[in-house]
């Protein structure tokens, strides 16, 4: 187990401003404060190597967590450790073991080539020679550094200056990295390099990666495991496909049938339902813990002539997205490890 998450908590209190001339002189000697829980007893265990998505609502918590964890808030109540060290009581040697990304800053020498940044990144987590340019060579290669390193960061493209950013956070071998939306703003091609570097580094060296993101691509293509947190609270703490499994039963079949008129087809199998057709196609929309997809295949060739047919699941994003708008709904989160872990669902308004 490489982070241990213990019940943490973060409350920030603000001062309740009164309305109007008199009530901001009023303000001014008030002691009335309002307390807020940005995180509630939030806990979890990861073990090294894993690679985890961590996903919420804006505000729900994600960001409060990572800080927490990465030493630079101090929780209210509760505690974790990041490799045997509480990261707020030792952030030095923290600092030493994490790695970090974030979409939207970078630790990268604005007006300095990108190689002088990572030779400063060097002198700083005082790498061995050795293990910088070994480092340095496998990162070119993978990502593709070569035709920008010795350009200016401020005349990189976003998409160049996250793959140096990357580099960066990996240059020092972290044991653990966070990675905040690491993937904002890239074209389809950038995002596709980056889940690649992150997926390889996982797996050959072992980092640990948390991922938080609003673009459920990274988490499907990139992680087994998710923590779902919504107003500060763990909702889920499970498998990609046990979520998927347990909130996205309804599938959705496309069927390309060989007819003449099309408008004439009837589906009559309990839990299908026709929700669209266009021409010869048709989309059927089913349980699959009512009906199978083989046996909705055959009722289908029974009676028409099938040109094509697939099946989908259902999107990982729209799951969430209907957890997000109605809550779990039984108050259960599914399993992990064989214990069952329950939580007091919120449905988001």
């Amino acid at each position: 187990m490489i982070i241990s998450a213990d019940r943490l908590t973060k409350q920030f209190r603000t001062l309740r401003r009164k309305e109007g001339p008199l009530g901001a002189i009023a303000t001014l000697f008030s002691r009335d404060y309002e307390i807020k829980d940005a995180v509630r007893d939030v806990s979890f265990k990861l073990d090294a190597g894993e690679l985890v998505g961590y996903i919420g609502p804006n505000g729900a918590g994600k960001s409060t967590t990572i800080k927490m964890l990465t030493g630079i808030l101090v929780p209210t109540s509760g505690t974790c450790t990041v490799d045997g060290i509480v990261p707020w009581a030792d952030r030095q040697a923290n600092g030493r073991q994490i790695g970090v990304v974030f979409g939207q800053r970078t630790q990268l020498y604005w007006d300095l080539p990108l190689i002088e940044s990572f030779q400063l990144l060097r002198a700083i987590y005082n790498v061995p020679a050795a293990t910088y340019e070994r480092n340095l060579r496998e990162f070119t290669e993978l990502l593709g550094l070569d035709e920008f390193i010795r350009t200016p960061v401020r005349q990189l493209s976003l998409g160049q200056r996250m793959r140096g950013d990357f580099a960066a956070a990996m240059m020092h071998e972290p044991k653990v990295v966070f990675l905040d939306e690491p993937t904002i703003g890239l074209d389809v091609v950038a995002k596709e390099n980056i889940r690649q570097f992150i997926a390889r580094v996982n797996r050959d060296r072992g980092t640990t990666f948390i991922l938080t993101t609003h673009d459920l691509a990274d988490i499907e293509k990139l992680c087994a495991r998710i923590i779902l947190i919504d107003h500060g609270r763990k909702l889920y703490d499970g498998s990609v496909e046990t979520i998927k499994g347990r909130y996205g039963r309804n599938r959705t079949l496309t069927a390309d049938l060989n007819c003449e008129n099309c408008d004439d087809v009837r589906i009559t199998v309990p839990g299908a339902n026709v929700v669209s057709r266009e021409g010869p196609r048709i989309v059927i929309e089913f349980d699959r813990d009512a009906v199978r997809a083989d046996e909705l295949v055959v009722k289908l060739a029974q009676h028409y002539e099938l040109r094509d047919v697939t099946i989908a699941e259902p999107p990982l994003e729209a799951i969430i997205r209907d957890i997000y708008q109605h809550g779990l709904g039984d108050g259960s989160v599914a399993a992990r490890d064989g214990l069952l872990v329950t939580a007091d669902v919120e449905t988001v308004s």
